[in-house]
């Protein structure tokens, strides 16, 4: 199982909110590059790159970040965040991200994020499911929906999607440990589903208990920024991992 850092991105910085609250905002690095080369040295290969402005905003704004980090790092990069328009699919995969995470455009204009896997191709989109109980939040969570999350996945497995996240809201940024039950359902539930793991990851033991689960991989933000997983840490898993490879 991989560990993917997340470095979520309001005017430029890294940041991480709880439960998705934009009034509830941590502040941890002024330049997210440092931060993914940080990364990168302990043997790092992806990241999860979040444009928070972009989310709430409805249209893509920190690219200027994601193509630093991609001109000056060697790691493969899912960018997300007010992504609308097969222009903005261009802009994001021209900029360097080897993905777009799609969430709230996948819930709600399913159709148009059809229209871009036959121009881009399904492999190329990282689908999220954010959720509140089984329901799908949008919106940078601001907007809840009745969507339920196994029809939802199930429908893009079948348009050929290879990779989803799920993150639980209710858990994200508390460092209350990861919905290990809700990814256990889901991986029973969807045949052939590739899961990353989101939101409440709080020290080594829960990636272990992931891992169990059955998770692909795991993204972890707030644990990371507050010591209790350490670059130290990181570089020892993806040893241990890469060797079992």
């Amino acid at each position: 199982m991989k560990i993917i850092p997340a470095i979520d991105l309001i005017g430029g910085k890294c940041v991480r909110l709880e439960q998705g609250d934009y009034n509830r905002q941590t502040n941890y690095a002024d330049d997210p590059l440092e931060m993914a080369k940080a990364f990168e040295g302990a043997g790092v290969r992806r990241l999860h790159l979040v444009d928070l402005d972009g989310a709430k905003a409805g249209e893509v704004i920190n690219l200027p970040v994601l193509e630093r980090i991609a001109a000056h790092t060697s790691l493969q990069i899912d960018f997300g965040g007010g992504v609308k328009t097969a222009a903005d699919v261009q802009r994001v995969l021209n900029a360097g991200a080897q993905w777009v995470a799609v969430g709230s455009m996948a819930v709600k204009s399913g159709t148009v994020v059809e229209k871009w896997f036959e121009e881009f191709g399904a492999a190329r989109f990282f689908i999220g499911a954010d959720v509140r109980g089984t329901q799908l939040a949008v919106s940078g969570w601001l907007e809840q929906t009745e969507v339920e999350i196994v029809p939802f996945i199930q429908r893009y497995l079948q348009l050929g999607v290879n990779e989803f996240f799920c993150t639980d809201i209710s858990r994200d940024g508390l460092l209350q440990g990861p919905s290990t039950a809700l990814y256990e359902m889901l991986l029973r539930e969807c045949s052939g589903l590739r899961l990353t793991a989101s939101g409440g990851v709080s020290g080594m033991n829960d990636l272990a208990e992931l891992q169990r689960a059955g998770c692909t991989a795991a993204i972890v933000g707030k644990a990371i920024y507050e010591g209790r997983i350490t670059l130290h840490d990181l570089q020892q898993w993806n040893s241990v991992n890469e060797t079992r490879v």
